[in-house]
């Protein structure tokens, strides 16, 4: 099984392993040149003290006096200079300090030839056992020239203990040690805030994609920055809503596609039911006519001849329909106020509104843009509303009809409501009221809302339900006012 590691974890070991060898290399590099700097100015100060040892008894070790050599000597002698030897020209030891008698491996031995000049200087590390340890000492020797005379006379050899220089070295790696860590943690605070910056807007966009992936296009990025990453979000955002768009063309169009099938597929019913029901259907109510002419007819077969005629109404009634459902016909446009088309629809209405004593509110909004449209076919569609609205109400009831203007710019539209008191419709059937042959209704042949909605959309209109605060229902319909549709 392959180990899946995230961005976050990969750029945070990446990072530290870099960091790891920069500050290494870093303190490293730092450590050695304090160390040789310390190094040196110990040198220094060595070759300073050899100087003055040399110049304070050179008259002395002309003299061949020894004994204030000695004093000297032992004068100088501390913590820090541990011994000083003075050879003769032979580079035989000719005074050293009481602290290293006995010592021949620290006196015995001069490191300068014979043949040394002025500038010669001996440098030298070792390790001694002095005041009952092993002490780390710095051998500085250098020649003894007497003014006026070309030949060295001698030699001075001075030990100086390296125990402050260590201390100093370790006081350094220490302070190194300090600042690489506190670098170190740093580096990995700033890195762990630099991969999540990095990592997290990374995640959003995969969290994003999957969405995608699955379907869901109104997923959007928030990333503020102004970097390639806020570019990257951006981009994504624009895609992303570019996607949902077509994703709606396309539920769109394939509703329509549908709808163009379902209509095809009905225009064939209907001419299939026009050419083999239609004619045969008015030779019957031809001949029933003729029948019920008959005086010789008793009561209760007239009754029986004219429910077979109402029947026969009913089919001739639902050809018709069918007929004018699957028929395009072309739009007569004209102008025409809004206002009007419904107060004509009203009229043809209103006979029916007295029998159930309906009341008619109007809120029509004064001066609306008037409407290129079908006036007959508009008037259709508000009769298809408002027989629905009628048929829904009680006595009593109420009917509300309003207009006003929605939108602006190019997109103006008229928006019409009429919405009524009834028992009102199902939320799960609001999708499913405009299709052909669907109805709530035990009577009807589910096409007129279906007409009206092909009506409608054939003036580049909308026509929607819409949720009511009070019981009842609400429909909506929405005409552009400019452009021809």
């Amino acid at each position: 099984m392959k180990l899946r590691i995230s961005l976050h974890t990969r750029f945070t070991i990446w990072f530290t392993f870099l960091l790891v060898f920069l500050v290494g290399a870093i303190l490293f590099v730092i450590e050695k040149r304090e160390v040789n700097t310390i190094f040196e100015e110990l040198k220094n100060k060595g070759l300073l003290m050899a100087k003055n040892m040399a110049d304070l008894n050179s008259g002395s070790l002309r003299l061949w006096d020894t004994e204030t050599i000695q004093a000297n000597i032992q004068e100088q002698i501390n913590e820090k200079l541990l011994y000083v030897v003075f050879y003769d020209l032979y580079a035989t030891p000719l005074v050293y300090n009481q602290e290293i008698a006995g010592k021949k491996e620290i006196f015995s031995v001069s490191r300068l030839p014979g043949d040394a000049r002025p500038d010669s200087i001996s440098f030298q590390t070792q390790d001694v056992y002095l005041a009952k340890r092993v002490q780390r000492v710095l051998e500085i020797e250098i020649p003894i020239f007497v003014r006026g005379s070309p030949d060295k006379w001698g030699s001075v050899k001075i030990g100086l203990s390296l125990e402050d220089m260590r201390k100093e070295i370790r006081r350094t790696r220490l302070a190194l040690i300090l600042i690489g860590v506190s670098g170190f943690l740093l580096g990995m605070i700033g890195a762990t805030l630099l991969a999540r910056r990095i990592s997290r807007p990374v995640k959003k966009l995969v969290d994003g994609t999957v969405r995608i992936s699955k379907g869901d296009f109104s997923r959007k990025i928030e990333i503020n920055s102004q970097d390639e990453l806020g570019n990257l979000a951006r981009s994504f955002n624009e895609m992303s809503a570019r996607l949902l768009e077509t994703r709606e063309q396309m539920e769109e169009t394939h509703k329509k596609l549908i709808q163009a099938e379902k209509l095809a597929s009905i225009g064939k019913l209907a001419a299939t039911i026009a050419h083999e029901i239609r004619n045969p259907l008015t030779s019957v109510k031809l001949n029933i006519q003729k029948v019920l002419e008959d005086d010789r007819l008793e009561a209760m077969e007239k009754e029986h001849l004219a429910i077979t005629q109402e029947g026969i109404g009913q089919i001739e009634k639902f050809v018709k329909e069918l007929l004018n459902f699957t028929r395009v016909s072309g739009l007569q446009l004209a102008r025409f106020p809004v206002s009007q088309i419904l107060e004509e629809s009203v009229k043809m209405m209103v006979d029916s509104f007295r029998q159930k004593r309906i009341a008619i509110e109007r809120k029509v909004d004064e001066g609306l843009p008037e409407v290129l449209v079908d006036g007959d076919k508009m008037r259709q569609v508000f009769l298809n509303v408002l027989r629905n609205a009628y048929e829904a109400v009680d006595q009593n009831g109420k009917i509300i009809i309003s207009a006003a203007l929605a939108g602006n710019g190019q997109a103006k539209k008229i928006r019409v409501r009429i919405s009524d008191s009834g028992c009102g419709i199902p939320d799960k059937d609001w999708e499913n009221i405009f299709e052909p042959f669907f109805t709530t209704k035990p009577s009807g042949f589910g096409l007129g809302l279906a007409n009206a909605r092909k009506i409608v959309e054939q003036h580049k209109g909308v026509i929607r339900v819409v949720k009511k605060r009070s019981a009842g229902t609400a429909f909506e319909i929405l005409i552009p006012c400019e452009g021809e549709p």
